[in-house]
């Protein structure tokens, strides 16, 4: 590979970053202001995970259709009830007897996905200050509701949710107000970029047409004439094949949001950037569905779950002083999860939407670049993800909640089941909603650790604000370290 550099001034166009030859334009500043730009070719990155995806893709596709037709008006059409003697119930039922709740479940999050994206736009830190504040109470709504109904399991499983977030909101509220102010510049920012919005909403129907497949083999199982054991464990395969789907949808509408603000973001005060490329968008979903698309199933699998839990020990973390032997326990968990996210963390697609890099070396770059820049210190401070996940959360419970109460007035048996699927349908579909926003927070980070003179280009207050919060946590954590250093 041959690479070439060129030498430009501030304003020249970052349109060709998405240019159609397959190439790539990474930017840096030069020692005399100006800025320099390496041309590198975008290649094929983790190939065989792409292949995995789509393969799992299609082989499910096929085991759903199956399933689904196997009750679909008639019981045991395709006689499998045979492969599955020793586990039978006798349960007479149907695929369209539960498909209806499932659709119903579709339309539910999808209309709260798009309110609650309207809501953002208009009523920011109301809608914010929802997220955080009624989940817990929602919780514990509904794990008091399902000790009514003699689900002890699931009774208790949201009763230790409603506590762990209330911890969790306890130990971070000091953190929101710098929080909302982030989300507030990032929904300014994709407000900005009506095309961008319009295509995650062509993601979210793409999503509802695959949901229709698989609620149609959930529905079949469901009416299955397995126990309750054998219908769990195929609901839960499902459910976490629905859940990689969804992230892996949801991280292609990152990386092409994130790369379309980064260019907003890189041309903003610029003569030639009153408008992006015509082509530039489209450019962009292209190399999310091609030389990209296999990373982005890479990092779908870990980054979730790796990101939620570095918020809960982060969290508990910052509370626990005392006990140093509790203390000691939450800082072996801390340093390994903190190992983790050096390889699986959100701030790679934006990474890999600009320079076209794989996965693995994307988390890393960005992590190093925080961690050299100082940087680091703010995004950890900051709790925008977790805001955010806790609006996705509310809104699966919403659907879950919803679809549960239809399912207990006509299948008092089947409303756990077909209620804790919903809600991960709910899940998902608010889930696409807000990636936008969260997309166009991480790539205010990266601008701010590459080169913090964009930030201060686009909103000169704004830079302000961070820069300040920067320096008291950089300073806090110096205090801390020379607290450690005069007590060891």
């Amino acid at each position: 590979m041959s690479d070439s550099t060129t030498s430009v001034s501030p304003s020249s166009d970052y349109a060709s970053i998405s240019s159609g030859d397959q190439s790539l334009q990474r930017s840096r500043r030069s020692g005399d202001g100006n800025r320099v730009i390496v041309r590198e070719s975008r290649h094929w990155h983790d190939v065989f995970w792409s292949a995995i995806f789509v393969i799992h893709m299609i082989c499910l596709g096929f085991v759903l259709a199956v399933l689904g037709l196997n009750r679909f008006r008639i019981q045991d059409r395709l006689n499998i009830d045979r492969y599955t003697h020793g586990f039978l119930e006798n349960h007479k039922g149907l695929t369209e007897d539960y498909w209806p709740l499932y659709a119903v479940a579709g339309g539910i999050g999808v209309f709260i996905s798009w309110v609650w994206s309207l809501l953002l736009g208009s009523y920011a830190n109301e809608m914010m200050k929802v997220s955080v504040h009624i989940l817990t109470t929602y919780l514990a709504v509904v794990s008091v509701l399902c000790f009514w109904c003699r689900q002890f399991f699931w009774g208790g499983a949201f009763a230790v949710g409603a506590l762990l977030q209330f911890l969790y909101v306890i130990s971070v509220i000091d953190r929101l107000p710098f929080t909302m102010l982030v989300l507030r510049k990032a929904l300014k920012l994709v407000w900005g970029l009506p095309k961008v919005i319009m295509v995650a909403h062509a993601f979210t129907v793409f999503m509802l047409l695959w949901m229709s497949l698989w609620s149609f083999g959930a529905s079949g199982v469901v009416a299955s004439s397995m126990g309750d054991e054998g219908r769990w464990w195929l609901l839960v395969v499902l459910s976490i094949s629905l859940f990689w789907t969804g992230a892996v949808l949801c991280n292609t509408v990152h990386v092409i949001v994130s790369g379309m603000v980064f260019h907003v973001l890189f041309n903003c005060g610029q003569e030639e950037s009153s408008s992006l490329p015509p082509s530039s968008l489209i450019d962009s979903l292209r190399y999310a569905v091609t030389t990209s698309f296999g990373s982005i199933c890479y990092g779908s699998l870990f980054t979730a779950a790796i990101r939620t839990l570095r918020w809960e020990i982060r969290g508990f973390r910052s509370k626990i002083c005392g006990n140093e032997c509790l203390l000691c326990c939450v800082d072996f968990l801390f340093h390994l999860v903190e190992t983790l996210v050096r390889f699986f963390n959100k701030y790679a697609y934006v990474q890999i939407a600009v320079y076209g890099k794989g996965f693995n070396k994307s988390a890393r770059d960005a992590w190093e670049l925080f961690q050299s820049t100082g940087v680091e210190a703010l995004v950890a401070y900051d709790c925008s993800g977790a805001v955010l996940l806790m609006g996705t959360i509310f809104g699966g419970l919403i659907t879950g909640s919803c679809i549960g109460i239809w399912a207990w007035i006509k299948y008092s048996d089947r409303v756990i089941m077909v209620a804790s699927t919903a809600m991960l349908m709910g899940m998902v579909l608010v889930g696409l909603g807000m990636v936008v926003v969260e997309s166009a927070v991480t790539s205010i980070y990266i601008c701010f650790a590459e080169d913090p003179l964009l930030i201060q280009r686009w909103d000169a207050d704004f830079f302000t604000e961070m820069s300040e919060v920067l320096h008291r946590r950089l300073q806090h954590r110096s205090s801390r370290a020379r607290e450690v250093l005069t007590t060891a």
